[in-house]
């Protein structure tokens, strides 16, 4: 700072307070990362935007790719948050099962920034993803509720014997993923316009019965219940 030039009292408590600066500037970077991508993202204009500088960004973060990792890990981590406030390994397994479905597609709804920082990693190959020791921690357990949900089903005889857990969060996840990723030119090819409120409810409630349709038992299961 030039001499004779003071701080403000809102940069002073910023500079003070470490933990508030840092989410600022994560804060401030999903949305520049999610507007512009990786690629075309801006240290200078993510600085600006967050009151704070660019030596300070470095010293957290290391550099662009490190801040973006950041950005990463809160956005994959919110979710995760979300998803385990279902709780959904209580209760009955197909209300479970639907209560699952219905908020993935919800939260790609409500989010598209999750979606576009997904689609901009992916791009690179989760080039970034894949130095992170959070994202594992993250998802095991909620392939393991999974597992949970799966064997009182199949205890209970409504849910066959032979699903891969993670095979079915993928399952969970990419439906509504593909159908907001795509839905443009979903729109385009079928002549629909499936960005409407009755189209997203319609293709909400397909998603819940594939899901729930296939995890059935099979029919003639002594135990499967109506």
């Amino acid at each position: 700072m030039p001499e004779g030039t003071a701080r403000s009292p809102r940069a002073e408590r910023r500079t003070r307070d470490p933990a508030r600066t840092r989410e600022a500037i994560v804060s401030t970077a999903e949305a520049e990362f999610a507007r512009h991508g990786f690629g075309g993202g801006r240290v200078d204009r993510i600085a600006r935007r967050a009151r704070a500088n660019k030596r300070m960004i470095y010293h957290y973060f290391g550099n662009k790719e490190g801040l973006f990792l950041a950005v990463l890990e809160r956005v994959y981590g919110a979710k995760r948050a979300a998803e385990r406030a279902l709780m959904v390994d209580h209760g009955d397994p197909i209300s479970a099962i639907r209560a699952l479905v219905e908020f993935n597609f919800d939260y790609c709804r409500d989010h598209p920034e999750f979606q576009a920082l997904l689609n901009d990693e992916n791009l690179h190959r989760a080039r970034h993803l894949s130095r992170s020791r959070l994202i594992r921690e993250l998802y095991s357990p909620a392939v393991e509720t999974l597992r949970i949900v799966l064997a009182e089903g199949e205890r209970q005889g409504v849910y066959r014997s032979d699903v891969d857990p993670m095979q079915l969060y993928v399952t969970i996840a990419g439906l509504p993923y593909f159908f907001f990723a795509n839905n443009p030119t979903l729109s385009t090819i079928f002549g629909r316009a499936l960005a409407s409120d009755a189209e997203i409810a319609r293709y909400r409630r397909h998603a819940v019965d594939v899901v729930v349709g296939y995890l059935r038992a099979p029919a003639g299961n002594g135990r499967a219940r109506n």
